[in-house]
């Protein structure tokens, strides 16, 4: 039995989405994710402006007069949510936490892919894989996805990207678009992205909060790191506190962007308390612009 209270916010999720999917970025998700090839469909006469390279010179000269080939995309794509869950998502000092931003993103992904009548598949990992929804297409198989961001409750609370990976190229034969949705508090997994590339064409989507690379200044804090359960208790007023505490979320992002660079993986960064759906916007105008170089 499902509880009222999830139904409901699973409703308020697809709603809101639906409408920035409906408003935003209607056609960007088509345009930066092409089909796996282009299929014969039929000929037709010959008309100016068309590609000449299209031309079938058969029944050209079967009629006497200039026929070209039409070709449709073969657009059945398969979407592949990679999604932490680690506890380190259970965080945000910005109007929201970080696992109900993903939640809204995921939504909209998966809205998004659904439209254009695209399977959609869901892998939650922490330290380990929490949950596997194969891809399947349909509004109700999207409303089972938002679902499952909503009410898991993970076992483990660490992170290890290593580990999703792997699990990926192993259940999706099947080349896919793959959003890995995380905060990347983790180390050592360029290897096992970079396999994951070679087959897949994956995206990174990193979500943070404020507070994770600037601290307030608010005296004594007692602070918990969620994944591993050490607590410490640092100074905030001490400006040489703050310059630390900035420099090790500087570089933290430093070294996945590098990652993710060798891993010729695109990047989309989004914050708790802004608004995504203009980083999607953004991101679906530049794929689109690159392919038509």
């Amino acid at each position: 039995m499902i509880p009222q209270e999830l139904l409901k916010k699973v409703r308020q999720i697809e709603l809101r989405t639906s409408r920035l999917v409906d408003s935003v970025i209607a056609g960007g998700y088509h345009s930066a994710f092409k089909g796996h090839g282009m299929e014969f469909e039929e000929v037709r006469l010959y008309q100016v402006g068309d590609d000449v390279r299209t031309i079938d010179w058969n029944v050209s000269a079967r009629f006497g007069e200039p026929y070209v080939k039409l070709f449709r995309e073969e657009r059945e794509l398969t979407v592949i949510l990679l999604v932490d869950v680690s506890g380190s998502q259970q965080f945000g000092t910005h109007h929201q936490f970080k696992d109900e931003l993903v939640a809204e993103i995921c939504a909209t992904l998966s809205i998004s892919a659904i439209r254009n009548n695209d399977k959609v598949g869901l892998i939650c990992f922490s330290d380990r894989i929490e949950a596997f929804i194969p891809p399947r297409k349909g509004s109700k198989h999207v409303l089972r996805v938002i679902r499952e961001l909503l009410a898991i409750n993970p076992i483990g609370t660490g992170t290890d990207i290593s580990v999703a990976l792997e699990f990926l190229n192993k259940v999706q034969k099947k080349r896919s678009i793959v959003f890995l949705v995380s905060d990347m508090q983790d180390q050592h997994w360029q290897e096992p992205l970079q396999i994951a590339r070679r087959k897949h064409d994956v995206v990174a989507v990193s979500t943070d909060d404020i507070a994770e690379s600037v601290l307030p200044n608010v005296g004594l804090l007692r602070i918990e790191d969620v994944e591993t359960g050490n607590t410490h208790v640092i100074d905030t007023s001490s400006r040489r506190v703050r310059r630390a505490w900035l420099q090790l979320a500087t570089e933290r992002r430093i070294a996945v962007e590098q990652t993710l660079r060798r891993c010729n993986v695109d990047h989309i960064r989004i914050h708790t308390g802004e608004p995504f759906i203009k980083a999607l916007r953004t991101f679906f105008r530049r794929r689109e612009a690159r392919q038509r170089k």
